[in-house]
């Protein structure tokens, strides 16, 4: 039996989507227009170590949200940027309240970061083509 992530679906002409089960255009049965579903997909496999860029987009993410800009998520990078200053005063807030456990809430803040950045798709290592 073969999954939708197997190589013997790469040539196999689909009829029906193998994740919903959706009738495909025959004009275009490479793709699923309900559920996004392409051919050629791979997921990324959890047992590589991650590339040099990964391990680079965590040690950026000391400062929260560097991490995500050299990956390419602009954006996202400069909100959790400006994240960083709220969750420091929340932990701080907490930390007094709490006689200083709140305080640990702001590791676990950059913790999360840095995972994040660790497994976000890279999108500056990606070539375009022509």
């Amino acid at each position: 039996m073969s999954t939708p992530d197997s190589p013997l679906n790469e040539t196999a002409t689909h009829t029906h989507c193998p994740l919903c089960g959706a009738a495909l255009d025959p004009a275009s049965q490479n793709e699923c227009p309900k559920c996004d579903w392409v051919l050629g997909y791979r997921r990324r496999e959890t047992t590589d170590a991650g590339s040099v860029r990964d391990r680079l987009a965590v040690l950026f993410s000391i400062v929260p949200g560097l991490g995500h800009i050299y990956k390419g998520h602009r954006l996202l990078g400069a909100i959790l940027m400006l994240g960083s200053a709220f969750a420091f005063s929340a932990a701080s807030l907490a930390g007094f309240a709490s006689a200083g456990w709140g305080l640990l809430l702001m590791p676990l803040y950059w913790i999360g970061v840095m995972l994040h950045a660790y497994w976000l798709e890279d999108l500056a290592a990606v070539k375009p083509t022509p």
